[in-house]
């Protein structure tokens, strides 16, 4: 059947959408598909066929081949779309389980097709097309900024028009609290995802991001789009406050100059666009102690003792500057931590002399009591840093011979000192634990024997509070334990807990 209306529907669609015409002919395919089965009282399949050249078009039915051996009865299930193997064979010798047989039909006029049928097959397709175009167009453009206009707003949530049909959403999340956004406005956000999807949104963007930060720095700022300034962390509490750290590779550039710009210009431009945040311009520094000392402006650091173990640092601050410090609920500790990548604890300076002269004092007396050195000794090794028996024992000889006055006679006896203090000290504990009796609650708890919890006790678990706090694996090398005994042993001596918070 020839239609040259196919040709310029095709033609329409094409142009109008943008799209390949292929995929507005694979539409009209499935719409005419839809029309010859909808035709039919039983649900048979169908494939329509288009001269792309010319808009003939030819309708087929289809049977799909199946094997004798999968149906009921060895016929098949659906007679009106489904033909066995072993008939198919009889015309098409070569033909498969899963190939089709065919025959022409009538077509279904063009004119003539059911108008919501081929309306909506033909939307949809252009429509997945559409979809596909966009996710192709903005893929490589995740982690860029975008700019749109509010297309709308739904329940916290925004729609942005991008312009040439394409939309960005922005969850409520990802939207800064309290912000107020109308219709109309035009906003910028960090595009974070493109996702493929068959209904819904696909480019969704944030107004939360860190990386929104670093964008719009690098828009206002030409000197970080140039490279002359680098921008090495960014930490944001949306709508409030936010740090940004930054580094020059150019020896005559002030980077925290060229951020704040002429009076504030450039910086205010950032924070204007979201939504008045006050953004802190910190000086990035190798060290990280003068790094995080930076990142806690404008609060003045009286000391800092690094934890390399735990990545942690404790910061003290004078007590006048301690609220200050830490911030309006936490807050410029919190960013600080953030933009550093360590773990802060604020302490008030007087409390953290306190406490270090208390532990100084001990680990003098430690010292001298344990190694029997003298006074002076003990303070030197207080002094370089060393706080306890097990640092001496185990420190690099180089280190310590690189303390003034002590040569390698002194460090050997030192080190040898500390390592009989430790096995002493390893010995009486075992020696306490071997002795050990177990408490009378440990002795009475039920499913408890007196074996059971001396060799308990022999561990170090001596009393039902000891028990609770352990393990299923904890215990498991007890004499005849297993599983299933240790989780009833460990759940009984934790009801007194549960107990409690029921009575409160």
């Amino acid at each position: 059947m020839a239609n040259k209306e196919i040709l310029l529907v095709a033609d329409v669609f094409a142009n109008e959408k943008e799209i390949d015409k292929e995929i507005v002919f694979q539409a009209i395919e499935s719409a005419l598909e839809a029309a010859a089965i909808k035709r039919h009282e039983n649900r048979i399949k169908a494939r329509v066929s288009i001269n792309r050249a010319t808009g003939d078009y030819v309708t087929y039915r289809r049977w799909e081949v199946v094997d004798a051996n999968d149906q009921i009865d060895g016929d098949v299930e659906f007679p009106e779309s489904q033909v066995l193997l072993e008939v198919a064979q009889l015309d098409n010798p070569d033909i498969e389980v899963g190939d089709y047989v065919e025959e022409e039909i009538e077509s279904v006029a063009f004119c003539r097709i059911a108008a919501q049928t081929a309306k909506q097959v033909i939307i949809q397709k252009v429509r997945e097309a559409e979809r596909k175009k966009i996710v192709e167009a903005y893929q490589n453009k995740v982690g860029e900024l975008i700019t749109g206009v509010v297309k709308r707003v739904e329940k916290g949530s925004v729609y942005l028009d991008l312009g040439g049909n394409v939309e960005a959403y922005i969850s409520r999340e990802d939207m800064i609290p309290r912000e107020s956004i109308r219709m109309g406005d035009r906003i910028r956000g960090y595009l974070k995802d493109v996702r493929s999807e068959p209904r819904g949104p696909q480019l969704f963007v944030s107004r939360t991001a860190p990386e929104l930060l670093v964008a719009l720095f690098r828009l206002e700022v030409p000197e970080v789009g140039e490279g002359m300034i680098e921008i090495k962390a960014a930490a944001r509490d949306p709508g409030s406050r936010a740090k940004i750290a930054v580094k020059s590779n150019d020896p005559r550039l002030d980077p925290v100059g060229a951020c704040v710009g002429m009076r504030g210009s450039r910086v205010q431009a950032v924070s204007n666009e979201l939504s008045g945040e006050r953004v802190d311009i910190v000086l990035w520094n190798d060290n990280e102690a003068q790094f995080v000392i930076n990142a806690m402006a404008p609060a003045e650091i009286e000391s800092i003792v690094v934890d390399e173990d735990n990545h942690s640092m404790d910061v003290a601050v004078e007590t006048d500057s301690l609220s200050q410090a830490i911030g309006r609920g936490g807050q410029n500790v919190r960013l600080a931590t953030e933009l550093t990548g360590w773990e802060l604890n604020v302490l008030d300076a007087d409390a953290a002399d306190k406490d270090h002269d208390e532990a100084a004092a001990k680990a003098k007396q430690d010292f001298i009591e344990q190694l029997d050195v003298d006074e002076e000794i003990a303070e030197i090794l207080v002094e370089v840093g060393l706080n306890n028996i097990e640092e001496i024992a185990y420190i690099p000889v180089e280190e310590m011979l690189e303390i003034e006055g002590f040569d390698e006679e002194l460090v050997e006896a030192l080190r040898s000192r500390a390592k009989d203090a430790l096995l002493i000290s390893a010995i009486a504990s075992e020696e306490k634990i071997e002795t050990a009796e177990p408490a009378q609650d440990l002795l009475e708890m039920e499913g408890m024997d007196e074996e059971l919890a001396h060799e308990m006790a022999a561990k170090g678990i001596i009393t039902m509070d000891d028990l609770a706090e352990q393990s299923i694996d904890d215990i498991l090398d007890l004499t005849g334990m297993d599983e299933e005994r240790a989780a009833k042993l460990i759940m009984k001596a934790r009801e007194p807990w549960f107990a409690d918070e029921q009575g409160e």
